[in-house]
């Protein structure tokens, strides 16, 4: 190695130790006057080294951010912590499109361990089991979350190319609020400034994303998440189901989340349906009413998830449902009665 290289390393191995170094300093660790500091800061430059000149009395170089790691020291659960964090966002979808990405960083990890401390990591690893199959999830493209993500920063509109569920391509504008991680899948909130509407779209659909000038003011509502689960919950489906359920609204959301249906208080103190039968008189001194309203593609599904509330509920629409209902009732009861 030439010793001009090694002083360049050496320059480096010093800006890598942190802090601000000054001009006197570096030409004293390396031998060398200042205009050799600056030819050889230069050099790092133009390796894609991001060094940065710092102005003042106290100024000098110093490594600014983007610079690749330095090799890592990780204790016994900051190492379990991050391989368990790269395998779980893999099961569940929480990665990007580049697929191996967190096959290798997993793997580099792995190599830099103890030998002792790879050792107990793998058998962490060789004995955990997973309760439910991994999930193929579309990732989307690492350049789309990340031009999302500053557009949400800055507040900046973004122009993307999307392809809906029914296959339609289509370039759009969005004021993006927020990206939110949910069941596997990236989705990306904000309002549509054409429409004046709120928009969610997926992230694996989004073949393109571009920052456009200007800016935008910030919306009151509701956090991107809820904006996300609430766009679920009042998605267009084939039905429209309205139910009234006594009960708290934390019961019923065990078994109808928000990403599924909305809940919502009786306007006015509304009186409950009126009823063939009396109601016992502990039901009547019971939790009030509440509208539980949601849209479904199939409505097989929801006697037996009513069925596991276990709560008073009457079913306003659709008759569908209503005799649905029925029939899960009748089949309980001649099932109970067989011997």
């Amino acid at each position: 190695m030439s010793r001009p290289t090694g002083r360049v390393l050496t320059l480096l191995e010093l800006l890598q130790s942190g802090g601000t170094r000054t001009m006197a300093e570096l030409a004293e660790r390396l031998g060398v006057d200042g205009r050799t500091v600056r030819r050889y800061v230069d050099h790092l430059i133009d390796l894609d080294v991001p060094v940065e000149a710092v102005r003042g009395r106290y100024g000098g170089y110093r490594l600014g951010p983007g610079h690749r790691l330095p090799p890592l020291m990780l204790g016994e659960d900051e190492a379990v912590a991050v391989l368990l964090g790269l395998i779980a966002g893999r099961r569940t979808g929480l990665t990007t499109a580049t697929a191996t990405a967190g096959e290798t960083a997993a793997a580099k990890i792995r190599r830099v361990l103890p030998r002792h401390l790879a050792d107990r990591v793998d058998a962490v690893l060789e004995s955990l089991a997973f309760t439910e199959p991994a999930g193929e999830f579309a990732a989307p493209d690492a350049g789309v979350l990340l031009t999302l993500a500053d557009a949400v920063r800055h507040r900046r509109p973004v122009a993307i190319r999307y392809t809906d569920r029914a296959g339609r391509r289509g370039d759009r504008t969005l004021h993006p609020q927020g990206v939110v991680a949910h069941a596997g899948r990236w989705y990306v909130t904000g309002r549509d400034p054409g429409i004046g509407e709120d928009r969610t779209f997926r992230l694996d659909r989004v073949a393109d994303a571009r920052l456009l000038p200007g800016s935008f003011e910030a919306v009151e509502g509701p956090d991107p998440a809820q904006r996300v689960l609430s766009g679920f919950a009042t998605a267009a489906y084939r039905h429209e189901v309205t139910l009234r359920v006594r009960g708290t609204a934390e019961q019923i959301r065990t078994r109808l989340p928000a990403s599924v249906a909305s809940v919502t208080t009786l306007a006015g103190g509304e009186p409950p349906p009126p009823a063939r039968e009396p109601a016992p008189a502990a039901e009547a001194d019971g939790p009030p009413w509440l509208r539980v309203e949601l849209r479904a593609e199939r409505l097989d599904w929801l006697p037996p998830v009513l069925a596991a509330l276990d709560l008073p509920f009457v079913v306003e629409r659709p008759d569908e449902l209503r005799e649905l209902v029925v029939a899960l009732a009748d089949r309980f009861a001649r099932r109970a009665r067989q011997a």
